[in-house]
């Protein structure tokens, strides 16, 4: 058991779409991550997408449907089987839950990020 200074693990990295492990919960990795673009268009058939926005705001677009803004202080679930696509008009930090080697890529053509603990 120990805390976790989620906004100290956010100045270990500076990368973009790059998850970083930091603790584990119930066979699920919690990660924080920094973007900014767009990621492909994906899905994930045997799992939801958490999205826990920290800093910034980000843009969840689902195929056929109209965008969500999705602004600091707020979470978006993506439910399992459902295309959508995160992007942001500038950095945007993000807290996410997914189970333990799920590929972040979900069925894109996206290699998947490596996930490293920090």
């Amino acid at each position: 058991m120990k805390t976790v200074n989620v906004n100290e693990k956010l100045t270990q990295f500076s990368s973009h779409w790059d998850p970083h492990v930091i603790a584990d919960y119930n066979e699920n990795d919690v990660m924080v991550v920094k973007f900014s673009g767009e990621y492909p268009f994906h899905k994930h058939d045997k799992t939801d997408d958490f999205f826990y926005v920290l800093e910034g705001e980000m843009e969840m677009d689902i195929e056929g449907e109209p965008s969500r803004t999705v602004k600091a202080g707020e979470l978006f679930i993506v439910p399992r089987g459902v295309v959508h696509r995160p992007r942001a008009a500038k950095e945007v930090k993000v807290l996410l839950i997914e189970p333990k080697g799920e590929p972040n890529s979900g069925n894109s053509d996206r290699k998947p990020a490596s996930k490293p603990s920090i």
